[in-house]
């Protein structure tokens, strides 16, 4: 009789603990359960810890509510500009009602990535290049809040989107290589004029402190050849200016002693021409008279002196 009660109760002991084993349940401090009695949703959610279930007519589901990271592919479409790119993203969300979460959609996790490739490629069709470039804070919101929209109802609240990557074809690449390479030449040359201007500006009014004092400008010249001749490396011509023969003079006392203007040398005689040849004094002899008559003389050129020829 007594080995029968003893092993009644070993088998009860027994059924006991299989019963604990089998009904008890452990929920981690991030999780929380939901219980389905016989398909039906039982009402509160089962926090951390230990709880228990009826075996075999209940159904613990334990759901994670830690914030899940979650790569979303990369997406091909077309800009507002019409310039083909690739981009991907990344979504962050958790799970702030296990029991929507569990009821309301078949799997969160996939329809949180779906959603998030659907708004993705929407907002690249919505979207200039440059936005996608250089404004990703607007875009992030509005893709936060094309997805966080039907996720509410999920019981998932969507936590973060980024924009991770955007990828462009290799001639757009080389095209915006071009452009920003001629913005910054266009930079470089407003640059360079404006300060010409202001160096004319400072040029005009060191030329007018100058003009007042000549000197200065034979002072600012010797500066210049001293900074130029630092540099051994080249050969320096230098000009004489007249202006610094002008101060010598001025600044050059004159001597009392010796007149102010010395005399003009004596002109030297003009030259005189030569004399025409004279006439010849000889007579060429007389022709013979002819019938008596007295012989004729030559005629004489009264210009030159001798017969004509």
């Amino acid at each position: 009789m007594v080995e029968e009660l003893l092993a009644a109760g070993i088998a009860a002991g027994v059924g006991v603990v299989v019963y604990l084993g089998a009904a008890a349940r452990v929920v981690k401090q991030y999780e929380r359960g939901v219980v389905f009695r016989l398909g039906r949703l039982r009402m509160g959610v089962r926090g951390p810890g230990l709880t228990t279930i009826v075996p075999f007519v209940d159904r613990l589901k334990k759901v994670n509510l830690q914030i899940v990271t979650m790569p979303v592919p990369a997406q091909e479409g077309i800009t507002r500009d019409n310039v083909t790119v690739r981009v991907d993203a990344v979504v962050y969300f958790k799970v702030v009602d296990a029991a929507n979460a569990i009821i309301a959609v078949e799997d969160y996790r996939f329809a949180v990535s779906q959603m998030a490739q659907t708004s993705l490629r929407s907002i690249i069709g919505k979207s200039d290049l440059d936005d996608l470039l250089s404004n990703r804070e607007m875009l992030n919101q509005g893709l936060e809040l094309m997805i966080d929209s039907p996720a509410v109802g999920w019981g998932v609240q969507i936590d973060r989107v980024e924009i991770k990557d955007v990828s462009l074809p290799e001639t757009m690449k080389r095209s915006m290589a071009r452009q920003a390479e001629a913005d910054r030449e266009r930079r470089a040359r407003v640059i360079n004029a404006d300060a010409e201007l202001q160096a004319s500006k400072k040029l005009a009014e060191a030329a007018e402190v100058m003009s007042d004092q000549p000197a200065a400008l034979q002072l600012r010249l010797l500066q210049t050849v001293v900074a130029v001749a630092a540099e051994k490396n080249s050969t320096l011509v230098l000009p004489f200016p007249v202006e610094l023969l002008r101060f010598l003079e001025r600044a050059t006392p004159s001597d009392p002693a010796q007149p102010p203007n010395p005399p003009a040398a004596a002109a030297p005689p003009a030259a005189t021409p030569p004399a025409a040849p004279a006439a010849p004094d000889t007579v060429p002899p007389a022709l013979p008279a002819v019938n008596g008559s007295a012989p004729a003389l030559p005629a004489q050129d009264p210009a030159a002196g001798r017969p004509p020829a």
